[in-house]
């Protein structure tokens, strides 16, 4: 019986219309005098803190705390405005698997796991009434290595349930590899959907428990047990 549902965001809860490229890209010109500063980025499944890390790279930025600061400073502004502008949605199945999961007789913890700064998860999933929905979670400024993150969102699933939870109690939901990766460095079952950049096929490739089209092709009461 799984009692602990770790959700990625975007691709997998929320498709945000690029919200958060596009803030990146503004970054990249407004504060760091790069135009298109985005436009070689890797963006799904990663960091916040490594995408950011990688334009530093690339255009010979020092990779200072201050220089962090100030990109992720000026990130949150330009988010919390391009939330506002841009066309986005709940992706299929989200709404109908956070009720099931909170009414089951024995609701499971469900929390995150992304690589969102925590500020930016917030202004996200609060844009989309979501972020209520999460007891828990961990996030990019916890650490920039996604299964480092999984670890702290597993940890702290235990610390609210008092219990050490074992991998088949642990369900890991994402869009991309690197969530099915997260999964598998924690013992976790995963749920992968193909709501993201990578299909069923691309997905199924790195052997997750489950890989389906939306969540609305698995019922959480498949995926989690007899709750």
């Amino acid at each position: 019986m799984v009692r602990l549902v770790l959700f990625d965001i975007d691709g997998t809860l929320i498709q945000s219309g690029g919200a958060g490229e596009k803030a990146f890209a503004c970054v990249c010109e407004s504060e760091f005098g790069v135009p298109n500063g985005a436009a070689n980025l890797c963006f799904a499944g990663r960091t916040d803190p490594a995408i950011v890390r990688d334009f530093f790279k690339e255009h010979q930025i020092e990779p200072s705390a201050p220089n962090f600061q100030r990109f992720f400073h000026r990130y949150l502004s330009h988010l919390e405005d391009l939330l506002k502008r841009t066309i986005g949605c709940v992706l299929p199945g989200v709404h109908d698997w956070i009720q099931a999961l909170e009414t089951a007789t024995r609701p499971p913890v469900v929390g995150l796991l992304t690589g969102n700064i925590r500020t930016g998860a917030q202004l996200k999933l609060s844009h989309y009434q979501l972020w209520h929905c999460f007891r828990t979670g961990a996030f990019g400024d916890d650490h920039e290595d996604r299964n480092h993150i999984a670890v702290i969102a597993r940890d702290r699933g235990n610390e609210l349930l008092k219990e050490t939870l074992s991998g088949d109690e642990i369900l890991v939901i994402g869009d991309t590899p690197r969530d099915i990766e997260c999964a598998k460095a924690i013992g976790a079952r995963s749920l992968a959907v193909a709501t993201g950049r990578y299909s069923v096929a691309d997905l199924n490739k790195c052997s997750p428990t489950w890989a389906v089209e939306t969540l609305q092709k698995l019922s959480p009461a498949d995926a989690c047990g007899d709750q």
